[in-house]
């Protein structure tokens, strides 16, 4: 398992391929993967820009407890979730869930769960810098559907 939490812009292919040097590629059947971007509107506003705040220690704690609650559940071989904090610009990355398995099922569905736990439980507070000027706090996140 790694998670990682990134300050600055940060290429998931790249995150991607240096796991996959650790990894008996010959024996995973799959691997699931989720990037994330920051829109440029949301709730029908144009954004500029977020900021997201967070407890390093708190935010790491729980992003690691919901990829080991996934790999106790699923057939696993390894999971690598990565996400921003800071400032974000629109287009930039700012989650990636990957998940590696012998099978494909496992490898899906454990990147859809984790990626929709990250996303209702971690502790992420966004503020969205709106086109005029203006900022607000995200209140909800977008629906899983």
């Amino acid at each position: 398992m790694a998670v990682r939490l990134f300050s600055e812009p940060f290429d998931p292919w790249a995150l991607v391929r240096e796991r996959e040097r650790e990894l008996p590629l010959e024996k995973l059947g799959a691997i699931s993967v989720f990037v994330g971007r920051m829109r440029d509107f949301n709730d029908d506003r144009a954004v500029q820009g977020l900021f997201l705040e967070h407890y390093p220690g708190m935010t790491k704690r729980e992003l690691e407890r919901i990829v080991m609650e996934a790999e106790a559940r699923w057939p696993l071989d390894a999971c690598e979730v990565a996400h921003r904090v800071g400032a974000v610009n629109p287009s930039e990355t700012l989650v990636l869930v990957a998940v590696w398995s012998a099978h494909r099922i496992a490898a899906r569905d454990a990147c859809a769960e984790i990626l929709e736990r990250v996303k209702h439980e971690a502790p992420f507070w966004k503020r969205e810098r709106l086109e005029d000027g203006n900022e607000r706090w995200v209140e909800t996140n977008t629906p899983g559907s």
